[in-house]
Parts: structure tokens; sequence; C-alpha cells
């Protein structure tokens, strides 16, 4: 079979045949590496026949009007496909309000719909077709002025409250949250809420969710929906979240509650709006539960054929016969909105400027929900890492699926302004996890090392302007996680939106390794000590990660970890100098007994960047040693578990954490000065 065909069609599908690594080296991918991928995107690639007709597939979709066209509005209109210039049409806005011409020629001669001056989703009718414009602003939602602003960062399950039942809920969010706004923040951000699954409390990773359009039930506190209700019996059970006895308690509680509020009418009116997916989740749960009691696939993919297909007459039939547990599942996930929107509410009630900031994952776990619901639109057979780098020399496969990128246009983005708007119900802003993931995803057939994977071209410029839309519908800022290794460009172009990356202090280093001045960190982005996959900073001072990782035998032998303490030796002498450039630190360095004393420093020098955000994690607000997080491990580390050592408003209410709160926020208003 000649390579030119397979070639040809994966450029044409957006597969890059060639990917430089970062030490700069080309690396071609292999044919049958392309062929797993196009097939998986529903170009099959086998046979020259075949890739003539997958070839022809993809010409007729690039000549067919989409049903979405995005453009941003006030520059130069949008390219309509399947159409003539000089044809006439005729656009009815969001406003109710119309507006006719004819196509116009591009620069190119391509037909275009002229600039228009109002954002948002409008109707496009050009001779009997429909397709629906989204017309975004220019940026996203931006935070303006001078005013360098604050807030803290959490994870919600750390959390603690009077009568919880042993994970943060919602609750404690609220509480966290006033607390925090007393002293001057503008917003609290969280772990992601996303749905796991009900039947097996044992996958509590937040980042591999069941699916990333609902939430997960066991954070919901039923006290900020129903007032005066008791979630379950107050419990503690340590340091760390049992989450199978979580699990177990809150279902229990759960499900008494909902034999008292079955006929709540706002329990109705949320089933009503959210419709089909939502009856789809709870089918699933359903399924998913009677499957794994009976000793069956915990996987969908291996159910037995009728029920792996949701519109299927024998799961309809199964609905049918178990809709009260259906019902139950779906009243879990109006428990969960409702009392997280009560907490938004809490938090501009209490003067948060922005409140809540959620956490949208970038994948969902392909034996989930989300996957079931709608396999139209998801890449199956494929799972999403990320190619060797320093960081990870063998390279990471996170097992997750994403979005078809064909499958993205063909149904109009449904499936990714379905997530994007979940994240942005109740919130005022959101976290966009691996960023990157808009430009590009690296992508593993299976039975392949994560090194032998494919990178994946997405639209970037329509989703940039899906995301800066919702985000002006949404009144709602955007951070974009933009760690690691990123395409030429790519910072800029999130800039130009107005999606804030993350500056995260042990990165931000020039060429030689030298750590960085905070006020020549970018502005349009947000600065931060660490985040929940990377050390505290009293744990990085103390090397506590490194200590954990020579535990689990995360080294190659221990010359690799020797180097690595050695490497940190010469970090801790050269952070220690730039804090005292910075003006956050004196004297000379202390000693790891003293590492609260660094954390004290990381914060002024951090609250001193020019970035127009800096989030705090608690973790270091409290100069608290363990991470949350420890990637590339999965026994061993009590990952996505350690619980904080009190409940949020004493956390910040001790004497050393509320000093280091207002060291921030000085170092804030400083910054605003310079």
């Amino acid at each position: 079979m000649s390579g030119h065909g397979l070639r040809a069609l994966a450029e044409e599908a957006g597969l890059a045949v060639e990917w430089r690594d970062n030490a700069g080296r080309i690396n071609t991918v292999a044919p049958d590496t392309l062929r797993a991928v196009l097939a998986a995107m529903g170009f099959p690639a086998d046979r020259e026949a075949a890739i003539a007709a997958s070839r022809a597939a993809l010409a007729a979709r690039a000549a067919a009007l989409p049903p979405v066209l995005t453009m941003t509005v006030g520059a130069d209109g949008v390219a309509v496909p399947a159409a003539t210039v000089g044809e006439r049409w005729r656009l009815v806005l969001e406003n109710g309000t119309t507006r006719e011409g004819t196509l116009v020629a591009g620069w190119n001669g391509e037909p275009r719909l002229p600039a228009l001056d109002v954002p948002g989703w409008h109707v496009l009718e050009l001779g009997g077709r429909r397709a629906t414009v989204a017309a975004a602003p220019p940026r996203c939602v931006s935070l303006d002025g001078n005013e360098r602003i604050w807030g803290l960062a959490a994870q919600v399950y750390a959390l603690r409250r009077a009568g919880d039942r042993g994970v943060g809920d919602h609750g404690a969010l609220a509480l966290l949250g006033e607390a925090a706004a007393r002293e001057g923040a503008a917003c609290l951000a969280m772990s992601p809420q996303h749905a796991l699954f009900a039947a097996d409390p044992h996958r509590y990773g937040p980042y591999a969710p069941s699916s990333r359009l609902f939430l997960n039930p066991l954070h919901a506190d039923p006290a900020l929906v129903f007032p005066g209700a008791a979630s379950a019996p107050a419990v503690d059970d340590g340091d760390l979240v049992d989450w199978p006895a979580v699990s177990s308690r809150t279902l229990a509680a759960f499900r008494a509650l909902f034999a008292r509020h079955t006929d709540d009418p706002r329990f109705a009116a949320f089933r009503a709006r959210e419709g089909r997916p939502l009856e789809d989740h709870a089918r699933f749960e359903v399924l998913h539960a009677h499957h794994v009691a009976r000793g069956g696939a915990y996987d969908w993919r291996r159910w037995p054929p009728p029920f792996r297909d949701p519109r299927s007459a024998e799961v309809a039939s199964f609905a049918r016969a178990h809709e009260g547990e259906a019902a139950f599942h779906a009243f879990l996930q109006f428990l969960a909105d409702a009392s997280l929107a009560e907490t938004q509410r809490r938090l501009g009630d209490a003067g948060m400027a922005i409140g809540l900031i959620t956490d949208l994952a970038v994948g969902a776990d392909p034996a989930g929900s989300q996957a079931w619901s709608a396999p139209e639109q998801i890449l199956t057979g494929v799972s999403v890492g990320a190619p060797p780098d320093a960081f990870s020399p063998l390279g990471q496969d996170w097992g997750l699926t994403a979005f078809s990128p064909t499958a993205l246009a063909d149904t109009g983005y449904a499936g990714f302004l379905g997530v994007l708007r979940a994240a942005l119900r109740h919130a005022g802003g959101v976290r966009i996890d691996h960023v990157m993931g808009l430009a590009r995803l690296w992508l593993i057939p299976p039975g392949a090392t994560a090194r032998e994977g494919v990178y994946v071209r997405y639209p970037l410029d329509d989703l940039l302007r899906l995301i800066a839309l919702e985000s002006w519908e949404h009144r709602a800022i955007v951070i974009g996680e933009d760690l690691g290794t990123l395409p030429e460009g790519f910072r800029d172009r999130l800039e130009a939106a107005e999606v804030l990356g993350m500056r995260v202090l042990w990165f931000e280093r020039d060429g030689a390794g030298v750590f960085t001045d905070p006020a020549r960190w970018s502005r349009r982005a947000v600065a931060m000590t660490t985040t929940h996959d990377l050390p505290t900073v009293v744990g990085w001072w103390q090397g506590r990660d490194i200590d954990w990782r020579r535990r689990l035998d995360r080294f190659p032998d221990a010359a690799s970890a020797d180097a690595e303490e050695a490497a940190r030796d010469r970090d801790r002498a050269a952070l220690w100098q730039a804090m005292c450039r910075s003006g956050a630190a004196s004297g000379a360095p202390p000693g790891e007994a003293d590492a609260a004393s660094v954390a004290d420093a990381a914060i002024r020098h951090v609250g001193s960047a020019a970035s127009v955000l800096t989030l705090l994690p608690l973790e270091d607000a409290c100069a608290l040693a363990e991470q949350p997080n420890l990637p590339g491990t999965v026994d061993g580390h009590p990952n996505w578990r350690r619980r904080l050592p009190a409940d949020g408003g004493a956390c910040l209410g001790q004497p050393d954490t509320r000093r280091r709160i207002a060291m921030l926020s000085a170092s804030r208003h400083a910054a605003e000065k310079l």
C-alpha cells in the first residue's frame, strides 16, 4: 500500500504526521498509528480504496454548509461554504431583529457573510437552508483596570465543616468563601465537580469523570437546598477521605431525603430543563450499578449489545422497570446543582466580585456516562495523553477520551458547548484543564505506548470564539492551564482572546534557569505558588515530593534520585535569591525546619506579580507540607484524599494563615502601584 495516500488523508483529517519533541528532534508517526486514529475519527484507511473514500468524505464535509458558523464581531465576516457570491441571505438575530443582504466575495473569492456588530447566537437563512451563526466578542470577559485581585484555590473534598459526612461539600465551600471574602478575596477556585461513578466509589479521581455535564452528588449539601435538612450523621474519618464510606452514608441519607422531596416542584423543573442528557445520565447510573452488582462488565462497551445503545428498546424497557431508581439519580443531580447555585449566590452576597471558579477536565472516562450517552461525539478506541518530555520521559497515557474534532463541527459543537455551559452555570469563572487541547491533543491507539501517539488538530479559532461568546453570556472569566510544552505562538493566541494563562512559581524562569521577577510575569495570567499536581512551598523546600518518589520507586535508579536532590539544593538557593531581589525575603535561606517562613516569602513574591489575578492554594496559605496529588501514582500516595486540618473558616482564622493572607492582600495592593 502506498504511503502517499495515507499521509495525504492524515494531513487532511488534521493529523500531524511529524512532530517535534521537547529536545527539538523531528519524529515521524508510524503508519499503524495513523490508521488507528483515522479509524477512530470515522475515516477508514486500511486499504487504498478505503483511503480514497475517506478523502472523498472529507472533501464533501469541507464543501457542505456546517450547522454552526463562528465569527468575531467587528472582524471581516465569515466564509460560507456551499454558497455563491451574490446569494441572498437573511439573518435572525438573537434579539429577534432581522438583517438581509447578499454574500460578498472574500480576498480569495470565497463567498462571505459580511461583518456583524451584534454578538450572540443568530440564525442564517440561505436559499432554503439554515445554519446558526455564533458571533463572538473579540475576547472573553476581562479583569480591567490596574487592580490586582486575589483569591484562594481549594480542593473541595479536603474542606471541613461541623456536621459534614467525612468529605468536603458545598456548605463547607460556602463557609470558606464567605470567610475569604471578609479578607478581601475576589474569587474561590475549586477542584473539578464532575460526576464520577456512583456504583464505584473507589474511582474518585476528579480529572477522570464519568461525565463533565453533571456533578458529583457526594459534594452536595442538602441544607443549602432544604434549610434545616441533615445530610447524614456527622463523622470524623480523620485526615483522609474514606470515599467508599462517604459514598455509602451519603447515598443512604440522600435516599431518605428523596423520599420526602420527590414532588418538590423545583426538582420537576430541573428535570424538565435538563431533558434528555439528564435522563441518559440517570439511566446510565442505574444500568451501571445493575451490571456491577451482578458481576457483569464494568465498561458499557462490554455490556450486551442492546444495552450499549441509549436509544434501544431494551434500555427504554429497563428504564421503565427501574423508574424510581432513575428518578433518584436525577434527584441527586438536582441536589448538587441547587446547592452549588446557592454557594455561588452566597459568595456574591458576601462581596466576591467573581465568586466560584470551576475546573473543566480535559476529557472523560471512556467507560462513563457521557461516552455512553453520545458515542457519536466521542473518539472511541484511542486515549488522550502526552508525548515524552523531560517531566515524563516515557510519555503519559491518561486513559481519557475526548471529543472527535470532526464530530464537533458536524454537531454544531454541541458536546463542547454542553460541558462549557455546565462549568459556567453557577460560577464567575472557569479554568480549562490542558487548554492546549483546544488546538491539538496527543491521541494514543489501544495497545500502543504513550510515545506511539499522534497530534490531532482541533478547530482552535472556532473554540476560542465559542468560549468568548459563552464567557460574555455568563459574565465569567476564563483561565487556561497552559503549562508544559506548547505550540509556538499558542500563548499569544490565548492572550489575544483574554484566556488567562497560568504562571506557577516553579516554572517562571529564564533561559538560564534563573527565577524571574514576578513584576515581569504576564499581566494576562493567573499567578500561583503551586498547583494540585505540584509540591506545596513547604513540601518543595523540604523535598517531600522527592521523598515520596523515592519511596514509591518513581526514579529509574538511585543516581537519578540523588541528582534530583542536588538540583533541588541549587534551586532552593536560586529561589531564595530571587525572592530577596523582589523584596519578599531577606537574609540567609532558612533550614527545612523553618520552611513555613519560605511559604511566607513565596506568598509575598507571587503576590507582587504583574498578573491581574493571584490564586493562593489553601495548602500554601496554611503552610502544609503535602500536595493533593502525586502524578504517575495510583497506590502508595493518598491522591485526592487529604483533608485540611480544620474547617475552612477556622483555617483562615488561624493567626499564621490570617497573616499570610494579609501579606498576599498587601502585596497585591502594592503591585497596583508598579
